[in-house]
């Protein structure tokens, strides 16, 4: 699997979203990662299947919808519809997290576990052969402004092996910026979601997306 920076689209100036969704489209970004939050199961609040359908009209990226939010069955079919490629769910938000996944997986379109910072990597070792993808939270999700954990790390190499012969997808969220990035690289990760990295005053979004990708394909 190739390795790719997924801009979390939560850090872009939302007046402009249509031009910095472009911007990084333009400079070969394929996955855009949406946080979805419901102020219940995280404290913030953020947006709904209705802007997903929004950023779908303007991009044929791929987009990841990561619920955080509680009782996601209740909602995983809004998010589908509305154009998700890839939902990802919270183990503990789910009462049956094999019915969750094959549920989602019915409709066409990728599924994924989320583990967090508190929570064993091992929590998911039930569900590999039904998953498509691990995302594994290096800060504590909802909240903002804090620093990268590599602590969340410790226990995936000897997991590796299991989730390569599973074709399960490997992906890190949070912290994720041009200093930070050097230290996740050659950890068996595939995906790498970068917020304020990408989208900041710096530069463009692609500038930056662009930027954190050769780091990614240099592995530097």
């Amino acid at each position: 699997m190739a390795s790719q920076i997924a801009p979390s689209v939560l850090s872009a100036d939302f007046s402009r979203l249509g031009d910095q969704i472009q911007s990084v489209a333009d400079s070969g970004g394929e996955v855009l990662h949406l946080d979805v939050m419901d102020g219940h199961y995280v404290p913030n609040l953020t947006f709904g299947p209705l802007l997903v359908r929004a950023m779908r009209k303007m991009t044929d990226m791929v987009l990841e919808a990561h619920l955080m939010i509680s009782e996601p069955d209740l909602y995983i079919d809004n998010f589908i519809s509305a154009g998700a490629d890839i939902v990802l769910v919270h183990p503990s938000t789910c009462s049956s997290v094999k019915d969750t996944l094959n549920s989602i997986k019915a409709q066409g379109v990728k599924a994924g576990l989320v583990v967090n910072p508190d929570e064993k990597l091992s929590i998911v070792e039930p569900y590999f052969s039904e998953m498509d993808q691990l995302l594994i939270m290096s800060v504590v999700p909802g909240f903002g402004g804090q620093s990268f954990m590599p602590e969340v790390l410790y226990d995936l190499p000897q997991m590796s092996q299991s989730l390569m012969e599973n074709d399960v997808l490997v992906e890190i969220d949070g912290g994720i910026n041009m200093t930070t990035i050097g230290a996740v690289l050659d950890k068996g990760i595939n995906r790498f979601v970068a917020g304020s990295a990408v989208f900041n005053e710096h530069a463009s979004p692609g500038e930056n997306f662009s930027t954190l990708q050769n780091l990614v394909v240099s592995g530097r």
